[in-house]
């Protein structure tokens, strides 16, 4: 048998016998020597690929500060994990604003873990798209922001750098998993700061931190450089103290990137006039009745959100019930699709498959080697993720991701059809006020108590499998504790759903000051 070069090894008997029962193939010992031998003869070509030079997007910043992690004084709130300075242009829209960036997406030659002690100490060699987008915009990026780990839970306690304490009450949790980045915004330790939202994540963390957060339409802003969970329920998305500096942030960040499949072909919209002195007189707001009375509600949530809704129309909006039934599946859809794909997304070292578009091999490379090294290392909400989407792709074989993703198109219909009738839909953005921190000393424990903190993405989830845009803007609060009005409009409407939110922002008491510690 003729011997491959060193960089593409020789599959063993072994390896061929593994391969056969994965596949359900049933191999007598003559195949496998025969298939070994076919593989190996196929393998000899992509030898090739590794002389080949691979096109890299982006610069390799190796000069650049890659800053420090900072101490507790610095941060009470635990909401920054690394303090870095990468300075943008010297003039835009961003001139003077300092960014928080989520730790999940990269800025070159900064540290960037995903939250997981898995990750830690890998560096990325070349800027998210997004962060390409700030600093051509003239912004700053001073901090890079906690998050959950591998971004796969909500609450904010459970990733490498320790919880994300609420601004408001060192008791609760900021939620997640961009719970660093609601925080550092609020408590101003920066302008804006930059979250992703696959369940949630953007809008959660705004809502019980009492900043504004804007899931924008799925496609709209380059994914690219962000360590992907699903490409197509990635989102990306600004937050801010303000609705107009979200706005500004978005106008900033949108832009044409060819190499993320998720992206879609579309005129940016002005966004900042948007949210400028709106007038909501030919706004009309539908109250979603499947938004309110679950089983996981505030009466106090829902009371704020209600009030503001009634302060839009005593402006001059249309106020009027919508009902849309499907809103009760969308958190069994999404489940269905999120954990399969999720699962694929890591089984293929954090690229994906069937797209095209940049794959970021150097993230790809670190990945495959770190989490078959260090894969015990995973918090069990990771480990919940690979046990749970495995079980349903290969002992259910796949059969509740087909139907969700077939049911998917109704979900997304269904919205369209409500919003053919109301500008935009109004609901609590997460049903309860942010969970109490408890302190756990066991991995069970732990999976425990995760099962028993559900309910904050029953509204948040299904945008997220549709794609429409969502703002969560706060609105109020209950025993000091923000609470967060979102408003959904039509794909690729965010000067709508910001209008209203600005609207809201004015309107309505602004949210307790958060505390000076924790």
């Amino acid at each position: 048998m003729t011997q491959l070069p060193s960089r593409v090894p020789s599959p063993s008997r072994e390896d061929i016998r593994e391969l056969s029962e994965r596949y359900h193939l049933d191999l007598d010992e003559a195949e496998v020597d025969a298939y070994r031998d076919l593989v190996d003869s196929r393998l000899g070509g992509l030898e090739r690929l590794e002389a080949l030079r691979e096109p890299r997007e982006g610069i390799e910043y190796t000069d650049r500060d890659p800053g420090y992690r900072p101490v507790e004084d610095e941060d009470p709130h635990n909401a920054v994990v690394r303090r870095c300075r990468v300075d943008g242009a010297d003039d835009g829209p961003l001139s003077g604003y300092t960014v928080g960036v989520k730790d999940n997406v990269s800025v070159a030659n900064v540290p960037m873990a995903c939250g997981t002690r898995v990750l830690d100490g890998y560096v990325p060699d070349a800027d998210a798209f997004v962060v390409e987008q700030l600093l051509d915009a003239g912004a700053t990026v001073t901090a890079k922001t906690n998050m959950d780990e591998m971004a796969v839970s909500g609450t904010g306690e459970l990733g490498l750098y320790g919880p994300v304490l609420n601004p408001h009450s060192d008791d609760h949790l900021a939620g997640g998993s961009s719970g660093g980045s609601a925080v550092a915004v609020v408590t101003g330790d920066v302008d804006v700061a930059i979250g992703t939202d696959q369940a949630g994540s953007v809008r959660v963390p705004s809502a019980w931190c009492g900043c504004v957060g804007l899931k924008p339409t799925h496609g709209l802003v380059s994914y690219r450089g962000v360590a992907p969970l699903g490409h197509s329920f990635d989102h990306v998305g600004p937050m801010a103290r303000t609705v107009a500096d979200t706005a500004r942030t978005l106008d900033a960040i949108v832009g044409e990137d060819p190499l993320d499949p998720r992206q879609v072909e579309r005129e940016p919209g002005a966004y900042l006039p948007a949210a400028s002195g709106p007038s909501v007189d030919d706004l009309t707001v539908g109250v979603l009745d499947e938004g309110f009375g679950s089983d996981f509600a505030d009466p106090r949530v829902e009371e704020n959100v209600l009030a503001a809704v009634d302060a839009l129309a005593a402006a001059g909006a249309d106020r009027t019930r919508v009902s849309v039934p499907y809103h009760d599946d969308g958190l069994p859809i999404a489940l269905a699709i999120q954990l399969e794909d999720i699962v694929a997304m890591w089984e293929s070292e954090g690229t994906g498959r069937f797209v095209e578009g940049y794959a970021d091999t150097h993230f790809a490379k670190t990945f495959a080697k770190a989490r078959r090294a260090s894969a015990n290392e995973f918090a069990p909400t990771v480990k919940q993720v690979f046990v749970l989407g495995g079980y349903l792709r290969d002992h259910l074989q796949g059969r509740y991701h087909s139907i969700a993703t077939n049911l998917r198109r109704d979900l997304r219909a269904a919205y369209d059809e409500a919003l053919e009738d109301v500008d935009v839909l109004a609901m609590p953005t997460t049903p309860m006020t942010a969970f109490e921190r408890t302190t756990v000393d066991s991995d069970p424990e732990l999976v425990d108590r995760a099962q028993g903190k559900t309910g904050r993405g029953r509204n948040t989830m299904p945008f997220n499998m549709t794609g429409h845009p969502a703002v969560s803007v706060p609105c109020g609060a209950a025993d000091g504790l923000p609470v967060g009005l979102m408003l959904v409009g039509r794909p690729f409407e965010e000067e709508t759903v910001l209008r209203g939110a600005a609207a809201v922002e004015e309107l309505v008491e602004s949210p307790p000051e958060p505390s000076t510690d924790a």
